[in-house]
């Protein structure tokens, strides 16, 4: 029963994350002048640029976000730098998988410094909200219950 409790404190806790990294793409996009990311979209968009960009985040972090949850739940890390670092990870990781390879010269091609840093700022929110709702008690369902009355 504490399995199944963690997987939906574990969907719940992912689904915030990528809610709040989202927000930060979406924020960055609004304001370009804050961002330096210039994408020419109108201010009555917003909804459909939540959208996509709620869609967007979640569909292609959703496996490496796995993994990291994995991982954390499995060696019981609980320090918000690790959630952090991962998040930052997976933001950079989103982006540059979008942008092409050259293998002849061992460099990605076309990639934006500002668009990576908006990234992996959101990359790191997303952790950090992730730790907030499911990273702080990772690993803790596998530990036997304590009894609080007297022996």
């Amino acid at each position: 029963m504490a399995l199944i409790i963690r997987i939906v404190v574990i969907l719940i806790g992912f689904l915030l994350a990528s809610f709040a990294a989202a927000a930060v793409v979406i924020a960055a996009v609004l304001n370009p002048d804050w961002s330096g990311v210039r994408l020419g979209f109108d201010e009555d968009t917003m909804p459909i640029i939540a959208t996509f960009g709620f869609i967007f985040i979640s569909g292609f972090s959703l496996l490496p976000a796995m993994v990291v949850a994995l991982v954390t739940e499995a060696f019981g890390l609980r320090s918000i730098l690790v959630y952090a670092i991962g998040g930052a990870a997976i933001g950079a990781a989103c982006y540059l998988s979008l942008v092409p390879f050259d293998a002849e010269t061992m460099r990605f091609v076309g990639v934006i410094r500002r668009e990576l840093e908006v990234m992996v700022g959101a990359g790191v929110v997303g952790g950090l909200v992730y730790w907030l709702v499911a990273g702080r008690n990772a690993g803790r369902w596998r530990l036997p219950p304590t009894s609080t009355g007297p022996q």
